[in-house]
C-alpha cells in the first residue's frame, strides 16, 4: 500500500474525531425532546425532531468506527500484539468498568425514578442495580449505556487482530495493496457500500446479529466499518480518490437523504423481508457510506492542519465522551421538570453540561494521574511533556 511519509501527521483525523464526539454530544442533548424512548424525557416531545435525530444516527457512529480502524492501523505499526492488546485494555476497558460501577449507575437510577420504576434514594437503589441485566428487564448496565462503543471496540479489536496483523505483512499486505489499488479507481470506493447493504437485508432487526440497538446499527456492520478504516487509511491512492470525489459524495448524500425523507423512512413502517424494506435500507446504507466519504474527503482537504489547541482537544476526546451522557442525564433530570419553553431547557442543558464536562476534565481529570488512568489516558510524563496520542481514539501517524 502506498503510504505517506512516516513522520507526516494526519491532523484531519484528529479534527474529525473531535468533531464527531462533539456531534454525539449535540445529538444526545436532543434526545430529551424527540419522540423515541430515552433515559429522561421532557413532558412534551416533538415528532419533527425525529428527522434531526435520525440524520446523525445513520452515519455518525459508523464514521467513528472507521476512524477507529484508521487509528488501529497506525497503532499496530508501532507495537506488537501483546502491547497493542494491553493498550486497548487500559484505554477501553478501564473507563468502561469504572463507568459501569460509578456514574453509569447514576444514569440507571435516574431513568428508573423518572419512569416510575423505582422510588427512593440513590443509595437505596445501589443493591437493586445488580438485579438483572439492563435491556433484558434488569438494571445492571453491562454495556455501560453510552459506553457500549468502548466495549464493542475492544471486542472487535480482539477478534480482528489476526486479520489486521496479516494485512500488515507479507501476503496479506500484497492482497490489501491489490484491493486498495482497485478501490482507488474512479467510483470504485462506492462499491464498499454493497456489503453494508447485504448485511442490512440479511439479518432481521429482531435477531441478535441484526439488532440495531447500538447507535442505530448492528454489530456485524460496525465490524465492517472498523475493517474499512484499517484497510483504506494505508493507501494514499484511496485517500486521494476520496478527496477527488468528495463533491460527488456530497451530492449523492444529500440526494439520498432527501429521497429517504420523501419515502418516509422516519415512519419506520417497513417490514423486514419486504421489497419496501430492501429499498429503504439499501438507500439508507448507501447514504451512510456516502456521508462517511464526505467527512473523510472534505476533512483530508481542509482539516489537515495543526493548531496550538489540537493536542489539548484531542487528548480530551475520550474523557469528554466518557463523561458527557452522565452529566447530561443528571442535569437534564432536573431541567426537564422546570416550567420553561423546551428551547430554553435545551439551551440550559446543552450549555451547562458542556461547561461542567469541560471543567471536570480541565480542572481534575487531566491534572491527576489516578483520574487519567481511570479515564483511559496516559499518565503525565515526569519530565518534559511529550506529544503522545491518547486512548483508543488517539492521533494516528501515517
Amino acid at each position: 500500500m502506498n503510504r505517506l511519509l512516516p513522520d507526516q501527521r494526519r491532523y484531519d483525523l484528529d479534527w474529525l474525531r473531535i468533531l464527531a464526539i462533539l456531534a454525539v454530544f449535540v445529538f444526545h442533548t436532543s434526545r430529551f425532546f424527540d419522540i423515541d424512548d430515552w433515559s429522561i424525557k421532557n413532558a412534551t416531545t416533538y415528532p419533527d425532531l425525529h428527522l434531526w435525530t435520525n440524520f446523525p444516527s445513520h452515519w455518525l457512529m459508523p464514521l467513528i468506527f472507521v476512524i477507529s480502524g484508521m487509528s488501529t492501523f497506525y497503532a499496530l505499526g508501532t507495537r506488537g500484539a501483546g502491547r497493542f492488546l494491553k493498550d486497548r485494555a487500559l484505554r477501553l476497558l478501564v473507563p468502561l468498568v469504572v463507568g459501569i460501577f460509578t456514574h453509569v449507575m447514576v444514569q440507571v437510577y435516574l431513568e428508573r425514578v423518572s419512569h416510575g420504576q423505582f422510588s427512593g434514594s440513590f443509595f437505596a437503589f445501589i443493591p437493586h442495580y445488580f438485579d438483572g441485566m439492563y435491556a433484558f428487564g434488569g438494571n445492571f448496565a453491562w454495556m455501560g449505556l453510552h459506553l457500549w462503543y468502548l466495549e464493542l471496540l475492544f471486542v472487535f479489536s480482539l477478534l480482528l487482530l489476526p486479520l489486521f496483523r496479516w494485512l500488515k505483512h507479507g501476503a496479506g499486505q500484497r492482497a490489501a495493496a491489490h484491493l486498495t489499488s482497485f478501490l482507488a479507481r474512479p467510483l470504485a470506493i462506492y462499491l464498499l457500500a454493497l456489503p453494508v447493504l447485504l448485511l442490512l437485508n440479511l439479518f432481521s432487526p429482531a435477531s441478535i446479529l441484526g439488532n440495531r440497538g447500538f447507535g442505530g446499527w448492528s454489530m456485524p456492520i460496525y465490524i465492517l466499518f472498523l475493517g474499512y478504516g484499517f484497510l483504506l487509511v494505508g493507501s494514499d491512492g484511496v485517500q486521494q480518490a476520496i478527496v477527488r470525489q468528495r463533491w460527488l459524495s456530497l451530492i449523492l448524500s444529500v440526494f439520498l437523504v432527501l429521497t429517504l425523507i420523501e419515502l418516509g423512512i422516519e415512519r419506520g413502517d417497513a417490514v423486514f423481508g419486504t421489497p419496501r424494506y430492501a429499498l429503504l435500507f439499501s438507500l439508507f446504507g448507501l447514504s451512510a457510506w456516502c456521508w462517511i466519504l464526505v467527512c473523510l474527503g472534505f476533512g483530508r482537504q481542509h482539516l489537515n492542519v495543526n493548531t496550538p489547541w489540537l493536542h489539548y482537544l484531542n487528548e480530551a476526546v475520550l474523557p469528554f465522551y466518557v463523561l458527557h451522557q452522565s452529566v447530561l442525564i443528571f442535569l437534564g433530570y432536573f431541567v426537564v421538570q422546570w416550567a420553561l419553553p423546551a428551547g430554553v431547557k435545551w439551551l440550559i442543558i446543552a450549555m451547562t453540561s458542556f461547561v461542567i464536562i469541560a471543567a471536570l476534565y480541565d480542572l481534575l481529570v487531566r491534572r491527576v494521574n489516578v483520574l487519567r488512568f481511570l479515564f483511559g489516558m496516559r499518565p503525565l510524563p515526569k519530565m518534559e511533556v511529550r506529544h503522545v496520542p491518547s486512548g483508543p481514539l488517539g492521533s494516528p501517524r501515517s
